[in-house]
């Protein structure tokens, strides 16, 4: 056993001799982001030991170790992207308080404490009462709720009593969008649906890898325990934080709704991602689940119900289904492309006759990950480029030093470096400068790493292999309905990259068609807005399951012409 302390966190932690540095760092709980998910690919994941730089993940200890993180990517202080579009539904929640009396009993009535409690209700105006669920706990304590002879406050949904109180509660819901990259919270109001405060966060998972396939092979090999607890640990003090901050317990929490990729969805519940990984890739489960919350880690009222909205197929998932409660096109008469652009890729077109869908493997460069310089939308990182009168000009978040890549930036640099003449159709880079194949926006001397913010001849194919994914996409969709760009009234585009990028580079590096451009409508986080209908609207909840059966799912692996779109789709268009 040997002990290392990491300086910057100031934590402690005895390890085995063989372990890794960045098995060590997840064992101290300092959730270091590890995009290739420990491979040793991406570098990412860089540390200091005496006073040498090298890859925690490659690094086994095999002595006391002094180890500083400083120079290391971390899942803090990101910039999350948490409003989003959303239309106005009526306030009609699952949950529901009623006040009643609770008398004792009477010589010759032979209807049990739970049948005369659940005709008070009915008598109060609850609907539906037969169909309530008999509770043995409740049970129990109605004997002496009765000899009390108070009013009491009956909080229950269609088919169960979660509280009964002497007094009126200000009952509370959240609403949770589980990103591959990010986390979203949201905490409203259960008398009014007013949002009383939110919280985000990155998602923990990320140190197993920055993509679905690699916490897939993570959970294949290891099991789902260890991104399971991360997660919801994770939810969990997003929860405390919420109520925290808007004065409320956790007890007064009764429902939580969470939407996610299929991926997201089943590692936060433990199901094993073997079925979305191999052929014919499909979930698990795909249809909403209501499940007891503290089951899963969420400690909120005893009788807390854990709320799943339903995934259309094995990547395409709940938080698509929560883009479609808040947007809606199958009520559209017009038609309408809606694109998350992410890890992966989901989109849907169509209007209320046809909508069809399908999921892109678009992968994280868009993210920063995979690329050399690339990094998430913290403090320093380069988020737009333009070019003018013969100069580079940028910008960075805080307008702190330069460091490094996010995704908005990534794509600014491109369009304009192909704008430019630096890189041709096929990608190719002829930068001008020292080294051709790498193109310096900030020099070492200017940065604030001291090692300069860079594109490399890499980095533009994996730009060529995610924006050939989503375009393609986008190609075969319009083919399948016989729609063209000129058919499309509006394109919304949800997640943090479509809300920062600047459409116009979108556009001229081919990721979304040119004609498109000036009919984008970016929603921000679509997926939250529609796990906050879920909890607002009874009837919704209960459509989305009607909604996404509905849905044509296209699975573009078992195209043919897919990969010849895909191989297409690879040059850059032409730069007028």
């Amino acid at each position: 056993m040997h002990q290392v302390y990491f300086v910057r966190e100031k934590k402690k932690i005895e390890v085995p001799e063989g372990t890794t540095i960045l098995e060590a760092q997840r064992l101290a709980g300092l959730r270091p982001d590890a995009p290739c998910g420990g491979a040793g690919t991406c570098g990412k994941c860089q540390v200091m030991v005496d006073s040498q730089p090298v890859q925690a993940c490659q690094t086994q200890i095999q002595e006391n170790l002094l180890v500083d993180t400083t120079v290391s990517s971390s899942l803090e202080d990101a910039v999350i992207l948490t409003d989003g579009f959303s239309r106005p539904v009526a306030f009609k929640p699952q949950i529901a308080t009623h006040s009643i009396e609770l008398k004792k009993t009477v010589p010759g009535d032979k209807r049990s404490d739970w049948e005369r409690l659940l005709q008070a209700l009915a008598d109060a105006g609850a609907p539906a009462t037969e169909h309530f669920l008999p509770d043995p706990d409740l049970s129990s304590s109605l004997y002496e709720r009765c000899i009390q002879g108070k009013t009491w406050y009956i909080t229950h949904t269609e088919k169960e009593i979660l509280d009964i109180s002497s007094e009126k509660k200000p009952f509370c819901l959240a609403a949770f969008d589980i990103g591959t990259t990010t986390l979203a919270g949201y905490l409203l109001d259960a008398s009014c649906g007013q949002v009383l405060a939110v919280e985000s966060r990155m998602n923990p998972q990320a140190q197993y890898g920055a993509d679905v396939i690699m916490r897939s092979d993570y959970a294949l090999s290891h099991g789902t325990e260890a991104l399971s607890l991360c997660i919801r640990q994770e939810l969990d003090e997003m929860l405390g934080c919420l109520c925290d901050r808007s004065d409320r317990k956790r007890a007064d929490l009764l429902q939580v709704c969470v939407v996610g990729n299929t991926c997201m969805h089943h590692l936060f519940l433990g199901i094993s991602p073997a079925s979305l990984v191999h052929a014919p890739y499909t979930p698990a489960i795909s249809q909403s689940m209501t499940l007891p919350a503290t089951a899963y880690g969420l400690q909120i009222h005893p009788k807390g119900q854990l709320l799943l909205l339903p995934n259309i197929a094995g990547y395409v998932g709940a938080d698509t289904s929560g883009c479609l409660l808040a947007v809606r096109p199958d009520q559209k008469e017009e038609i309408t492309l809606l694109l998350d652009i992410g890890t992966n890729g989901e989109m849907i077109l169509g209007n209320r006759n046809r909508l069809a869908t399908c999921s892109t493997a678009a992968g994280p460069a868009l993210e920063g990950a995979k690329i050399e310089c690339g990094m998430r939308g913290t403090d320093g990182a380069v988020d737009h480029v333009y070019f003018e009168n013969g100069t580079w000009h940028f910008t960075t978040i805080n307008n702190q030093p330069a460091v490094g890549l996010c995704g908005s930036g990534l794509l600014d640099l491109t369009a304009q470096l192909l704008k430019q003449g630096f890189i041709d159709e096929n990608g190719s880079l002829e930068s001008g400068q020292e080294t051709p194949k790498t193109f310096f926006l900030v020099p070492p001397e200017a940065s604030g790493n001291g090692r300069g913010v860079y594109l490399t001849q890499k980095d533009i194919r994996e730009v060529q292999l995610a924006k050939a994914a989503i375009a393609a996409g986008i190609r075969i969709l319009m083919k399948t309905l016989s729609v063209t760009e000129k058919d499309i009234s509006c394109l919304y585009i949800a997640g943090a990259f479509g809300n920062y990028m600047d459409p116009a580079s979108a556009g001229a590096i081919g990721l979304i068609p040119q004609s498109l451009v000036d009919r984008i409508c970016p929603i921000g986080n679509a997926a939250g807005e529609g796990a906050k209908i879920a909890l607002l609207n009874a009837e919704e909840w209960k459509l989305a399951d009607t909604l996404t059966r509905n849905v044509e799912f296209v699975e573009l692996a078992a195209l043919p012409e897919f990969q010849d779109r895909f191989v297409d789709e690879l040059e850059f268009p032409p730069q007028g």
